[in-house]
């Protein structure tokens, strides 16, 4: 199959585990897009964390993507466009707010160069650190988010989240599309959003089929990805959720799985 396009998330899957690109995944992913190739960077980051990968691979020279929010977002990063964006309203947020508080668990939403929150764990300074995007903190979460906001972030240890997400399903899942993205993080963004459902939106203006598109990822929030692409690849740290709905598992993001996939498959 000659492979158009290939949509990599990024945490467990582009970087290693220290978050770092790999120059032999770098190399080969550049090496692609010269031969036709299409790259979209598609994550649950928000769209200022992944600013220094898109640079790194070049995806404004050669007409990459990024989505990012899990897909509540997409941008062509050669001409800055905006092409798809649905939005929480400040209510909505506020309402997913009152319910991570009464299941005692932190939570935070974003604006175009900050991550918002009253809170304070070690998880929210992951998201702070892998994003590079500063925390603003408020006394009030309600009062600080006014505007809307693509997604919000709840966080927590993975055996509690693991809880809080059949609390949210429960009482949310009409609603809102909700997932985990890593153990420790749940995500609540507008109702049928998800990787695969915004690369069908991003396929169809490139007049291209899922068949013609790999996409590799690792958390269960790139199950639904996976599944859709015509090729599927989980890497080997994937979760058993991602590599049951896999055509192919490759090495790790610490062994330059994604370096492999592209020599195996895509370049001639």
């Amino acid at each position: 199959m000659d492979y158009k396009l290939m949509a990599l998330d990024i945490d467990g899957t582009l970087v290693s585990s220290n978050h770092q690109l790999l120059p032999e995944t770098q190399h080969a992913l550049i090496e692609a897009q010269t031969q036709g190739l299409k790259l979209v960077l598609a994550s649950g980051r928000p769209t200022p964390g992944m600013m220094k990968l898109a640079e790194a691979l070049e995806l404004e020279k050669f007409g990459g993507f990024v989505l990012s929010y899990n897909g509540g977002r997409i941008t062509n990063m050669q001409t800055k466009e905006v092409i798809h964006e649905v939005f929480l309203t400040p209510e909505e947020a506020h309402e997913i707010y009152d319910f991570a508080k009464e299941n005692n668990v932190n939570m935070m939403a974003y604006d175009e160069a900050d991550i918002i929150t009253e809170d304070d764990d070690d998880y929210i300074q992951i998201e702070s650190t892998i994003n590079a995007m500063p925390l603003k903190r408020t006394d009030d979460f309600k009062k600080a988010v006014v505007n809307k906001t693509i997604k919000v972030l709840t966080t927590g240890s993975p055996e509690i989240i693991v809880e809080v997400e059949k609390a949210y399903i429960e009482k949310f899942e009409d609603r809102f599309s909700i997932c985990r993205s890593m153990p420790f993080f749940l995500e609540v963004m507008p109702q049928g959003i998800n990787k695969a459902a915004s690369l069908g939106k991003l396929l169809a203006t490139l007049d291209l089929t899922p068949d013609e598109m790999i996409a590799c990822g690792d958390g269960f929030n790139d199950i639904e990805m996976v599944k859709y692409a015509g090729l599927g690849v989980a890497m080997e740290n994937a979760v058993d959720e991602v590599k049951a709905v896999a055509n192919y598992v490759t090495k790790s993001n610490d062994d330059d799985g994604i370096a492999h996939v592209i020599k195996k498959f895509v370049l001639k």
